[in-house]
Formats: structure tokens, C-alpha cells, sequence
């Protein structure tokens, strides 16, 4: 079994020109139009997943990135995934949040308070501060502040300067 606590995410909101859902909803991003709590999974640069929760009513396309989490359980399994024993690096940013616990097209739509493959919970630790800042690596709608994280979390992703 592999945990973690989320301590970054970007919302995409509906309207939002640099969300998948902005132009209406395709194969590809059908799970974006699920209601809450669902696993949006897919993949970027041919390469990495991703994976969103859904945050609207069904049928209106809005999500939640996980950027970041800070492990908590199951760090030799996350070790051998990312191929790296520095545990502040296991879940840094959506790619490698995914590799960390496996998480591939196969989760895409999946009820995220009820399958217990993969799941959202409450945790009993509470973040002291939150930030926010622009969103990282897109280009429309670039200045929006709906990156949310942590503040002095060090398990954060992208430049230290978004992350005071």
C-alpha cells in the first residue's frame, strides 16, 4: 500500500481556456465531466499520467491537478517506482506523483471515495498555512492564481520562488 498527504494542486476551472474541458468534452477527457471525487488520468509528452479529481456537478467539465504529495506510506515501493531513494523527490509534480503509486490510464474515471484501488481521504494532519500562486507550465491563462500548496512544505513542485 502506498500514502500520501496532497500539499499542491491547480484547479481548471469551467470557462478556463488552458483546462482539457475548455473546448467541450472529447474521448480523451470524458472523466472531467464526472461528478466530484473522480479520477481524471491522462497523459502528457507521450510519456507521464496525471491524475485530476473532478470537482462540478456531472456534466460540467471542471478539475483538480495533484501537483505534489508528501509521502507517507509504502516509501520502498514509491523508491522502486521513481527509481530514486530521496524521498522528497517520490511525488514532486503530477508525472512523478503518478509513477509513485502506479497510477495509468486504468484509473481514469475511477469513483475516488469509493474504489479502494485508489482513493481520497481525510487526513488527521492539517496544513499550518496555504499558499497560492500562477499555475506551472501552461502558457493560456498563465497568471490565474489556482495554484494551491502548502506553504514550507518541502515535498513542493516547481520553483522555489512560487512557493515563499
Amino acid at each position: 500500500m502506498r500514502a500520501g498527504r496532497i500539499v499542491e494542486v491547480e484547479a481548471y476551472l469551467p470557462n478556463d481556456p488552458a483546462s482539457h474541458a475548455f473546448r467541450g468534452k472529447t474521448a480523451r477527457n470524458t472523466s472531467m465531466f464526472l461528478a466530484p471525487f473522480h479520477a481524471y488520468v491522462y497523459r502528457i509528452y507521450g510519456v507521464h499520467f496525471c491524475i485530476n479529481v473532478t470537482s462540478e456537478p456531472a456534466g460540467c467539465g471542471a478539475a483538480v491537478l495533484l501537483r505534489a504529495l508528501e509521502p507517507i506510506e509504502g516509501l520502498p515501493l514509491m523508491q522502486r517506482r521513481r527509481g530514486t531513494a530521496a524521498v522528497r523527490d517520490l511525488c514532486r509534480g503530477p508525472g512523478k506523483l503518478a509513477q509513485a503509486f502506479d497510477i495509468d490510464i486504468r484509473f481514469d474515471g475511477v469513483d475516488l471515495l469509493a474504489d479502494r484501488r485508489l482513493w481520497i481521504g481525510e487526513t488527521a494532519r492539517r496544513a499550518t498555512a496555504l499558499g497560492k500562486s500562477p499555475r506551472i507550465g501552461i502558457t493560456k491563462a498563465a497568471r490565474r492564481h489556482l495554484r494551491f500548496y502548502e506553504v514550507g512544505s518541502p515535498f513542493l513542485s516547481g520553483p522555489r520562488a512560487l512557493s515563499p
